[in-house]
């Protein structure tokens, strides 16, 4: 008897250190947590379950034309990448403290009324083909070959309307801070980089495969981006 007396004051004193320690953790040191929590998030459905191809079927022209071979698509899905990886968090800072209703307040407060948003387009697509005007130089000077073999569709990245949509679907969705907008930016590319690739490598493929005359090329490339785009439809039963 005097043993299990021991044990439950042990217990009860145990258990009371425990409450009283808990109670002084400061609730700040989750919020982190939480946020990184957020950005896993948004990175894994801006690449699965929001894909730029497969689920809105944003940026098919380059898609079709350039993923013949998986050397040449892996390029253009990196450009493209890095073009939403600085664009999208450079539109967010222009829309956060120029553009949206009351943007301006932070200039003065006679300005807490202005609202430029109806100048959203032409400046999301200023600053996107100033960037592409940039990597387009970066890829000619360091990469002739890989220059030459995507030819007109680089600059066309600057009209790619999935690099366009990653700035007016981080409008519309209204990330609270940059973070959260670089993250999407980061996970759309990578997204748009897994489908051109995975496509190409199919189309590589297919070269050796008996195909009806009448699908070869584009039209047997529309049927498997179908399926494939109804297989990435099974991610949306994930809550995220």
């Amino acid at each position: 008897m005097p043993n299990k007396s021991l044990a439950f004051i042990a217990y009860k004193s145990l258990a009371f250190v425990t409450h009283k320690s808990l109670a002084f953790v400061p609730t700040h040191n989750l919020v982190p947590k939480k946020r990184l929590m957020d950005y896993i998030n948004i990175f894994i459905k801006s690449i699965f379950v929001d894909n730029m191809i497969f689920a809105f079927f944003l940026g098919m022209c380059s898609y079709l034309a350039v993923s013949k071979t998986v050397k040449t698509s892996a390029g253009l899905g990196i450009a493209v990448t890095f073009v939403l990886l600085i664009t999208v968090p450079i539109n967010f800072l222009l829309n956060k403290y120029f553009l949206a209703d009351g943007a301006l307040a932070w200039l003065s407060p006679s300005l807490a009324n202005v609202d430029l948003s109806f100048l959203s387009l032409i400046m999301f697509i200023a600053v996107i083909a100033a960037i592409v005007q940039m990597v387009e130089m970066v890829v000619e000077k360091f990469s002739p070959a890989l220059y030459n073999s995507l030819g007109i569709f680089l600059p066309l990245i600057a009209v790619n309307c999935a690099v366009m949509s990653g700035s007016l679907f981080m409008q519309e969705r209204g990330y609270a801070n940059i973070g959260e907008a670089t993250v999407f930016a980061l996970g759309s590319g990578i997204g748009w980089f897994l489908a051109i690739v995975a496509i190409a490598a199919i189309r590589e493929k297919l070269r050796y495969s008996h195909i009806p005359p009448a699908l070869r090329g584009v039209g047997i490339t529309f049927i498997i981006t179908g399926l494939m785009g109804l297989a990435f439809m099974s991610f949306m039963g994930f809550k995220l």
